[in-house]
């Protein structure tokens, strides 16, 4: 039975039927038969794209791919629903279109959504030290974190009920996944991860960085850049709430680091995050009505900001990555990742918790 979902979903389109991950060909032209009753089933075209690492996207076209009417169906990964709220994506999707930052979204199903294709590339790695293309990165994070709440009420960070609730998970599956591996896990004890979350909370809410509507997940395969039209978008709103404005951006460096091959030594430089929050600061400021010249103290200040919170990322997708590696059954070694994350935490925490900010 079809029907439209009321509350957060905002009487979205919904499709009550499950696609198989495994063989969703024919989940899908069902989907495509109730959402695209006009296209010929014959004449659908499918292209799977790989770039993510917890679900699977899978492009629906009858016209070439880059043209309008294109249909993106993404399937969720198993178990995803412990660490993503799906009311609030379809809720963040639904407030980011209407602001002419992100796609409209046609309908969810019972194991996924279907949106609508963004035109472009997803972003290569390496296009990330660009100026031309970072500065459209920032300009662009800038138009986002200016979204302000529905009816002006004040906006709870994301960060520390995310955060508690991983732990809740890795506490409840810790015991249980050591006994069946029989081997006791490289990453951090739960006891260990809980005291540094309480150290990162004491520390960082002594910082006065504004909350915002953020991505919270700005890897490169969520950013699409169009080379015709000169711009960039961002797609992927499992995590977008709202959250602090200095996570937002210290993850977005973090990620520099990449994914399957995580390697710090392609963090920014300090001129480039410079030259970033600048970009990024004009263009928070023009969204918001403020002034828009941006001075050396204002830089300098957000760019310590970033560093502390970057601390945040580099933790809350550590302890992500764990849960991961205990739940999901994409093919990827979370563990590493986990690793790899905390690692870097763990090396810059005293650095960056002795940055002062004037």
């Amino acid at each position: 039975m079809d029907s439209k979902n009321g509350g957060a979903r905002n009487q979205l389109l919904h499709f009550d039927l499950h696609i198989d991950e495994h063989k969703p060909h024919k989940g899908i032209l069902d989907l495509l038969g109730r959402l695209r009753p006009n296209w010929d089933a014959q004449d659908i075209q499918m292209k799977r794209f790989t770039e993510g690492i917890t679900n699977q996207l899978i492009g629906c076209f009858v016209a070439p791919l880059q043209e309008p009417g294109c249909v993106l169906v993404r399937l969720y990964g198993q178990m995803t629903e412990l660490f993503v709220n799906r009311d609030r994506e379809l809720e963040m999707f639904q407030v980011l279109h209407a602001h002419g930052c992100g796609p409209q979204i046609f309908c969810s199903f019972q194991n996924g959504i279907c949106y609508e294709f963004v035109r472009g590339t997803v972003l290569e790695d390496e296009l990330l030290l660009q100026p031309s293309i970072y500065r459209l990165i920032a300009a662009e994070m800038g138009r986002i974190h200016s979204i302000q709440p529905k009816c002006g009420a004040p906006a709870e960070p994301l960060l520390w009920t995310k955060m508690s609730h991983f732990l809740t998970l890795v506490q409840s599956r810790n015991s249980s996944s050591e006994e069946q591996r029989g081997t006791k896990s490289p990453v951090p004890s739960f006891e260990t991860l809980s005291a540094e979350m309480e150290s990162l909370k004491r520390h960082l809410s002594q910082i006065d960085s504004p909350t915002v509507l953020c991505h919270n997940d700005l890897l490169t395969k969520n950013i699409i850049y169009d080379h015709k039209e000169g711009m960039v978008k961002f797609i992927d709103y499992e995590y977008a709430d709202y959250n602090y404005q200095a996570f937002d951006i210290g993850n977005h460096f973090n990620e520099f680091a990449g994914v399957s091959d995580v390697n710090y030594s392609r963090y920014p430089s300090r001129e480039l995050q410079r030259d970033w929050l600048t970009a990024y600061l004009q263009s928070y400021n023009h969204s918001t009505g403020r002034e828009v010249t941006v001075t050396e103290a204002e830089v300098t200040k957000l760019y310590v900001q970033v560093c502390k919170f970057s601390l945040a990322s580099n933790f809350f997708w550590g302890v992500w990555a764990i849960l991961q590696s205990r739940f999901s059954s994409i093919d990827f070694d979370f563990e590493r990742y986990a690793t790899a994350r905390l690692n870097y935490y763990f090396e810059k925490k005293e650095e960056y918790f002795g940055l002062q900010i004037i």
